[in-house]
């Protein structure tokens, strides 16, 4: 009896010797995967910030209007009408967004026909981005007319985001313990309450990821917005939304013509002159540091809503 107890127990210590191995090798083209990616973005950062780095120091670049004289050429339409389009991306498609993926958790019924709509929302977030720009084309632009105008890009890029909300909004709150909304039954509160008082606020951090992610895909989208007309020159701003007189608070800008960075970016890039080039890089070196402060104002926003929460 002794020796097949014995033969059992060095099989099982060479097994476990071999997923030890197995572990470490994993572990080590897992470093290298990571370490070749991070080098990578890294790599293509340096050398868009030295290509660009004597147009980002100059504050004539940020304040002045796009030019044919690369030296002369600036980003200030640019990124006063991405800042705008991305304003009116938010307020359009977070709210429906949330309210949709707390609708489609908490109150929809589970039978077909919210099947079939997870689905397609599913779906819908993996829709290439040129989809939603001839959407918006014969919807907003001509059967809306709404023309070449931040609103219609600000409604086409909400449109790309939305599905990226609700799936984000209803993972946030499915990671909510069931125990917390029982708990909160048991001591007669309603499903709005429910909702209101500890499904949200516990799943906000959630919640403020996804919507970030999906703004950050919309800021440097091109495709649907060139579709619907944004214009690659553009030598003016549009109307400032604050007034010097009652009701001191102007909505005309949201019909006016625009263009955002990634079609600025996109005209300097297919001109020959290399100066256009660096302004190219330092364009896209702006529009990155755009992008990281909304994920660094997120992440401020989800660190400030955990620590006020107690479970």
């Amino acid at each position: 009896m002794t020796a097949p107890n014995e033969q059992h127990i060095q099989e099982i210590r060479a097994l476990i010797k071999t997923h030890k191995i197995w572990d470490k090798v994993f572990a080590i083209v897992g470093l290298i995967s990571m370490l070749v990616g991070v080098t990578t973005l890294i790599v293509l950062f340096a050398n868009l910030a030295i290509d660009g780095a004597p147009r980002l120091l100059s504050w004539d670049f940020y304040t002045s209007f796009p030019s044919r004289r690369a030296g002369s050429a600036g980003i200030l339409s640019a990124w006063v009408g991405t800042t705008l389009v991305m304003l009116v991306t938010a307020v359009s498609a977070v709210p429906i967004g949330v309210a949709a993926g707390i609708y489609l958790e908490e109150y929809a019924a589970k039978n077909w026909f919210t099947a079939i709509i997870e689905i397609n929302v599913t779906n819908l977030a993996g829709v290439p981005s040129i989809v939603y720009g001839l959407l918006a084309l014969g919807l907003f632009v001509y059967q809306f007319g709404l023309g070449q105008s931040i609103l219609a890009a600000g409604l086409t890029l909400a449109l790309l985001i939305l599905p990226v909300v609700i799936v984000a909004t209803r993972e946030a709150i499915r990671s909510i313990p069931q125990a917390i909304r029982e708990a909160a039954y048991a001591v007669g509160s309603t499903r709005w309450q429910v909702v209101h008082d500890h499904v949200l606020p516990y799943s906000t951090g959630g919640i403020l990821t996804g919507v970030i992610i999906g703004l950050s895909r919309a800021i440097g989208e091109t495709a649907p917005i060139i579709t619907i007309g944004a214009l690659t020159f553009i030598a003016f701003l549009p109307d400032s939304p604050i007034k010097g007189e009652f009701p001191y608070i102007s909505f005309d800008w949201i019909m006016a013509p625009f263009t955002v960075m990634p079609i600025q970016m996109f005209s300097w890039t297919s001109r020959p002159e290399q100066d256009f080039q660096f302004n190219a890089a330092a364009a896209g070196m702006v529009l990155l540091g755009m992008t990281l402060l909304m994920n660094a104002l997120a992440i401020y926003l989800r660190y400030r809503i955990r620590r006020n929460i107690k479970w």
